[in-house]
């Protein structure tokens, strides 16, 4: 982002970090690039220079987001999985382990599978229905290096109307006009067909509702992806305590769509999810074993 746009532009003044124990981290959100006057470019940081490296980030920011999803209570039994593309085999993904709590993945707990459904790196076992899902999206959509899916209470509650999102709220505006509905609920997803037409329907899409199901997300990072689920299910439960309180005025077409493009980037995804990479990160470094 430019130093003229208005939001996040300002140079940041830190000198209260000197202040902070040299032994914490700091804030991620200072390794994000900046221009000639010292304001943030409101765009992911360039990636490791090395495969290895690259491989690493993104099982790091993979790692981290297993135990956001525990702090959100996005870890219903053994429902949900996150993926990410390896940079050196684009037909292999990362995914949790299955039966492994979200609050205790560790970096070295995540496997790497093919899209043939082999587990090529990792002891834990394969989700089946993972596998069904992911392979298929990430098979369609060559520009997605992570999806999230998990069975949140409120994006449940919501799926089981079988409508979209209405921009109700700044917030939800980043996913005006682009997420879907799948609305052919058949049982737990164990077959590529279904995954298949999971993916067909989500598109070009951000997002899509798995009516009676859950939600789904995807982005061009693992930290886009994950944020976008996270936003999703807080835009359904503001949507759903709305409605009860009583009745709704959504926000115009024009000055939703406008909004969308100002907070729904895969670039925006990224610099939200900075903060809570800090949190993890400094409270449970046992991720990083």
């Amino acid at each position: 982002m430019s130093s003229s746009s208005p939001l996040y532009s300002a140079p940041l003044s830190r000198p209260h970090l000197r202040q902070v124990g040299k032994s914490l981290p700091r804030p991620a959100i200072y390794a994000a690039p900046r221009d000639a006057n010292g304001s943030i470019i409101f765009a992911e940081p360039p990636p490791p220079p090395t495969i290895e490296g690259q491989r690493q980030y993104r099982k790091e920011r993979l790692a981290v987001s297993f135990r956001l999803f525990a702090r959100y209570g996005y870890d219903m039994g053994g429902a949900g999985h996150i993926t990410a593309r390896d940079p050196e085999y684009p037909d292999h993904f990362w995914v949790n382990p299955a039966g492994v709590y979200f609050g205790h993945i560790r970096v070295s707990d995540l496997i790497l599978v093919s899209h043939d459904g082999k587990v090529v790196e990792g002891d834990g076992l394969l989700n089946r229905a993972a596998f069904a899902i992911h392979s298929e999206l990430h098979k369609a959509r060559p520009d997605v290096i992570a999806a999230a899916h998990s069975h949140g209470l409120y994006g449940k509650a919501f799926a089981a109307q079988g409508r979209l999102l209405d921009p109700l709220t700044q917030d939800s505006c980043a996913f005006y006009q682009d997420h879907a509905i799948f609305s052919d609920f058949s049982g737990v997803v164990l077959d590529s067909s279904e995954g298949e037409r999971i993916a067909a329907t989500l598109g070009r899409r951000k997002a899509v509702i798995l009516q009676n199901h859950g939600l789904l997300t995807v982005g061009a990072s693992v930290e886009s992806a994950v944020w976008r689920y996270i936003a999703f299910e807080n835009a359904a439960q503001a949507q759903l305590l709305s409605e009860a309180a009583g009745p709704t005025k959504p926000i115009p077409h024009e000055v939703a769509l406008h909004t969308a493009s100002q907070i729904g980037s895969d670039a925006g995804g990224w610099f939200s999810f900075q903060p809570l990479w800090d949190v993890i990160t400094r409270e449970e470094p046992d991720l990083f074993d």
